[in-house]
């Protein structure tokens, strides 16, 4: 006969389960309000101290969400009105290359990719106004769990920790750490270093002379989510494209400038700032994680995989430092 509270531990990981098949379509905003109320409950308390639950609650809320709101409509805003703009940018982009090799002309033909391309930015504009109702109501389903989990978070710790063997709480401990520094790279970091990026991409762009230099530096800045390439992904790009035109000049250009002041500038002048908070994952872990939650869970996979990136590197380390205790006692 299992323990109540095994029996009552079953039942909520049944019922949970149960939520997840019937709340799918709203997994991804429940998933990153946990994680975002995972990391702004040390803000909470510090405003509890001062100001009732319920107002420090509600203004950590009001803070969060519309700090959400501005990017998301930042980002739409400005896909919606640079539709055109990008699709005149592959226009310019010649179909065919032609490339020696071995003193043989190869022929590359692209017209295939740059039709599916236009059409894919030209469906930009189209698509953003579409999913504005969807994500407004997601925008509010998402501030009222933060504010809920906010104000009831300590007795969801002590539920959690009430399932758990005090045996076990140590490694509670540690995994809880590791995900809260975690969260912290890539909502803090990750965020600041993508605004300052783009901050700095758009006077550089503007002055090299792009037309549609608000994309680019949008580019530059959602790109540093993107760990060991981020924003070298668009100068190499935009190198690549003058080649292709026979501008040499523009491409040492944009690869010089843009390079430093761009791809490189804003990780010495952002990033040392404020990593002496973050999980110290290694670069290529997160990768993998970034990448491989992106492809396989979508938008929720640039939280979710290098969290369960993380989270795998901790267990490995707590299972390592288990087994040497063992073998010294």
């Amino acid at each position: 006969m299992p323990s109540r509270r095994v029996a009552l531990t079953a039942l909520v990981a049944a019922l949970a389960t149960l939520a997840a098949a019937v709340l799918f379509d709203v997994l991804g905003t429940v998933f990153f309000a946990l994680t975002v109320t995972y990391l702004l409950a040390p803000l909470h308390r510090r405003l509890n101290d001062r100001l009732p639950p319920w107002p420090a609650a509600a203004a950590t809320t009001v803070a969060v969400t519309t700090g959400v709101l501005l990017a998301l409509a930042s980002v739409t805003l400005l896909l919606a009105r640079r539709a055109d703009d990008i699709v005149q940018f592959i226009r310019e982009i010649p179909a065919e290359f032609t490339f020696v090799v071995l003193d043989t002309p190869v022929v590359v033909d692209v017209s295939t990719l740059l039709a599916a391309a236009r059409e894919a930015a030209s469906a930009v504009a189209v698509d953003a106004a579409t999913a504005l109702p969807t994500l407004g109501l997601k925008l509010t389903v998402f501030a009222f769990l933060v504010f809920a989990l906010l104000i009831h978070h300590r007795d969801v710790e002590r539920a959690v920790l009430a399932a758990i063997p005090h045996t076990y709480h140590d490694v509670t401990s540690a995994l809880a750490g590791r995900a809260r520094a975690t969260l912290y790279a890539i909502y803090v970091l990750q965020a600041a270093t993508g605004l300052g990026t783009f901050l700095i991409a758009l006077p550089v762009f503007f002055a090299l002379g792009y037309g549609p230099f608000p994309t680019l530096a949008l580019a530059a800045g959602v790109l540093q989510f993107l760990p060991v390439v981020g924003p070298s992904i668009v100068v190499l790009a935009l190198a690549g494209y003058h080649l292709t035109t026979g501008d040499v000049t523009s491409a040492v250009l944009v690869v010089v400038v843009a390079g430093v002041l761009v791809a490189w500038l804003p990780d010495v002048l952002i990033r040392p700032r404020l990593a002496r908070e973050t999980a110290n994952l290694p670069g290529s872990l997160y990768f993998v994680g970034f990448v491989g939650g992106l492809l396989t869970l979508g938008p929720v996979g640039i939280i979710a995989g290098p969290l369960v990136a993380a989270l795998l590197a901790e267990a490995i380390r707590l299972l390592a430092a288990e087994q040497t205790r063992n073998r010294t006692t």
